[in-house]
């Protein structure tokens, strides 16, 4: 038995064993951990899902036909490759039915990362190029931050940009070009404090 298996093994069990304030991903053979989010952090990805919830989901005032799901643990190969996005999305076509255990092993059609400055670098360069690698279709970043949402499409294996927005605008984007996004509901007021942003 090579050494590999053993070793995705140990990892899994590891990242399975993180307390639950930890969220843990197995990228390229790495365990990478990380806090829970922060409040503008969590507001963003709340809304963002919220607002497609409705439509995609339900289907209440838009197309339905989606599942759109918080913090999914996907599994790109099975307790190997493991990414969990702020927000991921799937077309019902794809998959039918939701999992019953925790492991999403069909590739999303959408993700969105919400950026933090604890997780903008490992999601623009390390995570980006693992979603593109398994095909996920289109990908969002949003910060709360800087108030910006960054939205690509996967060409030929690599993402092309297509839509770039920031503050108060109105943003109709695919995959999700039925729906009316007014940007500004997405930003916090964040309250005056220590400046701490995780």
């Amino acid at each position: 038995m090579s050494a590999l298996p053993k070793l995705t093994r140990d990892l899994y069990a590891e990242l399975c064993d993180l307390p639950p304030h930890v969220t843990g991903e197995i990228i390229g053979g790495q365990l990478h951990t990380q806090p829970r989010p922060a409040g503008p952090h969590s507001l963003s990805s709340s809304t963002l899902g919220g607002e497609l919830y409705g439509p995609y989901q339900r289907g209440s005032g838009g197309p339905g036909g989606w599942w759109i799901i918080d913090e999914p643990e996907i599994h790109f190969i099975r307790d190997v490759e493991v990414c969990v996005p702020d927000i991921a999305g799937w077309r019902k076509g794809r998959m039918p039915k939701i999992p019953r255990g925790h492991r999403f092993e069909i590739v999303p059609d959408w993700v969105c990362e919400v950026l933090s400055p604890s997780t903008a670098k490992k999601d623009r360069v390390v995570k980006m190029p693992v979603y593109a690698k398994y095909g996920v279709g289109y990908l969002w970043l949003v910060d709360p931050l800087e108030r910006t949402l960054e939205a690509f499409a996967l060409s030929e294996g690599r993402w092309t940009v297509i839509g770039l927005f920031q503050d108060k605008d109105i943003v109709q984007m695919v995959p999700f070009e039925e729906m009316t996004l007014n940007l500004e509901d997405l930003w916090p007021e964040v309250e005056e404090g220590d400046g701490s942003f995780g």
